[in-house]
C-alpha cells in the first residue's frame, strides 16, 4: 500500500481509454526534466525544520510560565503546519524514489512530529485525487460541520448543525480555527478503529508521543491557566492555517454528478483551481496554490510546480479544457459566495464540469 497511489494515467498504455489528451501533455513535461527528484530542497527542508521544531521547543521550556508564550503558540502551529505540507509532499512520493523511505518519512512527519495519522490520510486524500468534487466518490465533499454540496444541504441534522450551516457563509473562517482539533480527533479514531491500518502500532506509538507527550509538557511547563490557552491558540492557529492552504483548491468548482464519467485531463483541471502569487504565497501554502499541476502530477516536486504552471495552463488552453486560475483572495471570495449559496439552500450551485465555460486562464 504506501503512500498516496498516483491517480496519474501512465504515457504509455494506461491511457488507452481515455481520450488521449493527457498523453502528449505528460511526455512534454517528463522530457522537460520537471520529474526530477529535488534532493537538496528537500533534505534541507526536513533538517531546517526539524531543527526549528527541536528550537521552539527549547524556547518553550525556557521561557517558563508567562502570558508571552502564545506568541511561541502561534510559532509552533507554523511550523507544525510547514511539516504537515512537508508530510504531505513525502505522502505522494515526491522527495525520493523509494516508496518506504517516503513512508517512513511521512510517519515521522505527519504521526510524530505533527500528530496525524498518515493512514488516515493516506486513505481519504487517495480518494480525493481520484475523483475530486465527485458526488460519493470524493470525501473531501462530505465534511462533518460544512455543507459543500446541495445535497449534504438538505439532510435533516440538529438544530445547532442546521443553523451552522445556514449561516457557513459568514462562518467559514471562525470554523477553521476548529480545524486543527478535528485532525487529530480524525487520526487517533483511524488508529483504534477496525480495519486495514499497515502501520497501526508505529502510528499508535508515534500519535501517544506527539499528543499525550505534548499536552503534558505544556502542563508541566505552564499553570493550567496558561496552559489551556497556549493549546487553544497552537490548536486555533494550526487549523487555521491549514484551513486556508486547503479551502481554494477545489470548493466553489463544478461538482461532479454521481454517474458522470471524465477523462483524466478535464477531471483534474476543472475541478480544481490554481491561485497565482509569489514564491512566498508558494512557501506559506506548502505548493498547494499549484493545485491544478498537482493533481495531473501528483509526484512532481513541490518546487517544479512554479515552472510547470505556464506549460499546463499553455496546454490546456490548446486543448480547449478550462484552466481557472485566480488571486488569493478572489478565490477565498468565490469559496465564501459558494458555501453561502449551499447553506442557504439555492439549487443553482451544480453545474455539470462538461458544460462549464467560466474562469479561463487569467480569470480573476
Amino acid at each position: 500500500m504506501g503512500g498516496v497511489r498516483s491517480t496519474t494515467p501512465r504515457a504509455k498504455g494506461g491511457a488507452a481509454t481515455e481520450p488521449n489528451l493527457f498523453t502528449p501533455l505528460a511526455l512534454q513535461i517528463r522530457n522537460s526534466g520537471l520529474m526530477r527528484r529535488r534532493y537538496g530542497y528537500y533534505w534541507s527542508k526536513i533538517i531546517l525544520l526539524t531543527l526549528a521544531l527541536l528550537v521552539a521547543l527549547v524556547v518553550f521550556v525556557w521561557v517558563g510560565d508567562t502570558w508571552w508564550q502564545l506568541f511561541t503558540a502561534v510559532l509552533l502551529a507554523f511550523l507544525f503546519t510547514q511539516t504537515a505540507f512537508l508530510g504531505h509532499d513525502a505522502a505522494h512520493r515526491q522527495i525520493f524514489v523509494s516508496g518506504r523511505w517516503n513512508n517512513w518519512i511521512s510517519l515521522i512527519l505527519g504521526d510524530l512530529l505533527v500528530g496525524m495519522s498518515y493512514g488516515w490520510w493516506q486513505h481519504k486524500h487517495t480518494r480525493h485525487h481520484a475523483n475530486p468534487n465527485k458526488l460519493g466518490a470524493d470525501p473531501d465533499i462530505e465534511l462533518p460541520v460544512i455543507a459543500v454540496t446541495t445535497e449534504t444541504a438538505q439532510r435533516e441534522f440538529g438544530r445547532v448543525l442546521t443553523w451552522l450551516r445556514a449561516h457557513q457563509g459568514i462562518l467559514f473562517f471562525p470554523i477553521l480555527l476548529f480545524e486543527g482539533v478535528s485532525l487529530h480527533a480524525s487520526s487517533v479514531r483511524r488508529v483504534l478503529s477496525r480495519g486495514r491500518l499497515e502501520h497501526r502500532t508505529v502510528e499508535i506509538v508515534f500519535l501517544c508521543i506527539r499528543l499525550v507527550g505534548f499536552i503534558t509538557l505544556v502542563f508541566l511547563v505552564l499553570s493550567p491557566g496558561i496552559a489551556a490557552a497556549f493549546l487553544a491558540v497552537q490548536l486555533g492557529v494550526f487549523g487555521f492555517h491549514m484551513g486556508i492552504a486547503f479551502a481554494p483548491n477545489h470548493k466553489g468548482m463544478p461538482i461532479v454528478p454521481r454517474n458522470m464519467k471524465l477523462d483524466f485531463l478535464r477531471r483534474q483541471v476543472m475541478m480544481s483551481r490554481s491561485i497565482r502569487g509569489t514564491r512566498v504565497l508558494d512557501f506559506l501554502m506548502g505548493g498547494l496554490n499549484y493545485q491544478i499541476e498537482h493533481h495531473l502530477f501528483p509526484s512532481m516536486p513541490r518546487p517544479q510546480l512554479r515552472r510547470a504552471a505556464p506549460v499546463i495552463a499553455e496546454y490546456c488552453r490548446r486543448v480547449g479544457v478550462p484552466y481557472t486560475q485566480t488571486g488569493l483572495f478572489a478565490a477565498y471570495a468565490i469559496v465564501i459566495r459558494y458555501i453561502n449559496k449551499v447553506g442557504l439552500g439555492e439549487r443553482d450551485v451544480f453545474t455539470c464540469p462538461l458544460v462549464e465555460q467560466r474562469n479561463y486562464i487569467g480569470a480573476t
